[in-house]
């Protein structure tokens, strides 16, 4: 939001669909912006109240993201929306000077002559919209409590009319409340089952978006309103919130729609929508610069097959390659990695039970050769990146379903397609439509792939990304960089450090709470890799104090 409304034109934003969810108003983010420069004759009380104002939080304690703290004549300020401070200086009631500091060092990085503070939150009004709004959340609390008693519900009237109560407290008092989006409608003037602002309200008129894995992404923007609708409607009916929340939502698919312009969908497999929207006109991208090849599929009898399956593993493992396995089930998937591990594979398997962190964890496992085959259902489809996996193995291939459709058998064998002998076996007892129709598309791009490599004299290399890639999206920030594999792996060695060893209990115990701090900011910022690193720092801290 805040480089959107900077006014620049080179913006790329990367959002999943919550950029159909309700947001702040756009004008009123706008108005809460506070410009300085060095020289401006400001009062340092005057500035800190328009902190206040645009949600900013003091503190003397930890300084995180959207606080303030006071240090005589100048005031840090910790921005929302970055990794790093501003620290101005003030003589008397003018700006001195303006830096840009490490907040957990206070490294200044250097000095800079004017400065936009954006607010701390995306949901932040006017003061006299505040007044007005106040009054009508009152006003409909009444209303609605009086629904409550006529219906025969005291219980969910004075669980509403504390909720909202306290909340009305805290709005006059700091400006906000703990679930403020709540009242968005009240804040934006808006009409009762009206449209919410959201990400895309704050875009130019001539914006591009580009909808990547197209077939999944636009039927869970279809299904977001419907799946909100039903948890609000609960919410409301029992007590704990407002009516008004119901209009803290999602857009519906038409609305969505009718705030797009251009559009492009990238997907391997595009669902009928997207083709229908196009008007049957698409671009293919069917060669690669490496110039790999799409897998070679094998169809093979589902009779014995996980003893063929077995075999292929330990070919694969001879050649430090590695094998995903797809089944139709959670209770297949365990058992399967159950057995293999029981004769001596390294298994592990992922499905929607596994939450994200273990999952990134599982999948660097797997990349680094601590795992040789994973088994999964539904999640080693689109967006996975795993340049040794040569094998991709598919159960019951023949049990047509949507986890075995032609989009969803084209999607799993593609993980096959990093590496140079990738090959998917099929394990299936008669070919279906949907297995045939992968099977004549996948060879047709082979042959495209195979004749372009023989005209322009292009052999197939193996694609080369670092382990650390497939997270490094959260690397280098002003002071901060990201650590690699061979960093970490002598981190994780903390158990065994000299320094550790020699500490008090008291000294362990501390440095227990500094680990598990560093933890709970790196799961917060989303490195979560970075968290996992601290968290197996911390067990290992931990077992030491045991000892002591």
């Amino acid at each position: 939001t805040s480089a959107l409304l900077s006014g620049r034109r080179d913006v790329i934003v990367v959002s999943s669909v919550s950029c159909i969810y309700g947001m702040g108003n756009p004008s009123d983010f706008y108005e809460n912006i506070i410009q300085v420069k060095v020289g401006d004759v400001v009062g340092r009380n005057k500035f800190l109240h328009q902190l206040v104002q645009s949600l900013y939080s003091r503190t003397t304690g930890d300084f995180a993201r959207g606080n303030f703290r006071v240090k005589g004549d100048t005031v840090d300020v910790f921005i929302a929306s970055d990794d790093f401070a501003y620290r101005f200086h003030f003589f008397g009631d003018e700006i001195e000077l303006i830096e840009i500091i490490d907040p957990f060092n206070n490294t200044v990085f250097e000095e800079i002559e004017e400065v936009r503070i954006f607010p701390a939150t995306i949901f932040v009004t006017t003061k006299e919209r505040m007044k007005s709004s106040m009054t009508q959340i009152q006003d409909d609390l009444v209303e609605r409590l009086e629904q409550f008693v006529q219906g025969g519900q005291p219980l969910e009237a004075k669980r509403l009319e504390d909720r909202v109560n306290y909340d009305l407290e805290m709005m006059r008092e700091l400006g906000y409340c703990s679930g403020i989006e709540n009242y968005s409608r009240y804040f934006d003037g808006r009409l009762p089952e009206s449209r919410p602002f959201c990400l895309l309200d704050y875009f130019p008129d001539d914006y591009l978006m580009m909808v990547d894995e197209s077939h999944v992404t636009i039927s869970q923007i279809n299904a977001m309103y419907g799946g909100d609708r039903a948890r609000k409607e609960n919410l409301v009916e029992y007590g704990f919130r407002l009516p008004a929340a119901k209009d803290n939502r999602p857009l519906k698919f038409e609305e969505f729609e009718g705030l797009t312009n251009q559009v492009i969908y990238v997907s391997a497999t595009p669902a009928n929508y997207e083709l229908e929207k196009s008007e049957g006109v698409y671009v293919e991208q069917v060669i690669r610069p490496t110039g790999l090849l799409d897998p070679t599929i094998e169809v093979r009898p589902s009779a014995n097959q996980i003893d063929d399956l077995l075999e292929e593993i330990r070919i694969r493992i001879e050649k430090q390659e590695r094998v995903l396995v797809t089944t139709l089930t959670k209770r297949m998937a365990e058992e399967l990695a159950k057995y293999l591990a029981d004769v001596n594979i390294k298994t592990r398997y992922i499905h929607s039970d596994i939450d994200t962190m273990e999952r990134v964890e599982i999948l660097r496992e797997l990349r680094m050769g601590i795992v040789d085959v994973l088994v999964g259902i539904n999640l080693l489809r689109e967006g996975l990146d795993l340049p040794e996996v040569s094998l991709v193995a598919i159960l019951d291939a023949d049990k047509e379903g949507f986890l075995r459709s032609n989009r969803s058998l084209t999607q799993t064998i593609g993980r096959a397609a990093r590496h140079i002998n990738g090959t998917a076996v099929l394990y299936a007892d008669k070919i279906t439509k949907s297995m045939q129709s992968t099977l004549d598309e996948t060879n047709r791009r082979r042959a495209k792939q195979i004749a372009y490599n023989e005209e322009h004299g292009l052999t197939p290399t193996a694609l080369n990304k670092g382990i650390d890639m497939m997270i490094q999206s959260h690397a280098s920030v002003r002071g901060k960089s990201y650590k690699s594999t061979e960093e970490m792996q002598m981190e994780l060695g903390v158990a065994a450090d000299p320094v550790i060893a020699y500490m008090s209990k008291e000294q362990l115990e501390k440095a227990i709470l500094e680990t598990k701090k560093n933890m709970e900011r790196s799961a917060k910022e989303l490195d979560f890799m970075q968290a996992a690193q601290f968290r197996d720092e911390l067990f290992a801290l931990q077992e030491k104090l045991k000892s002591k």
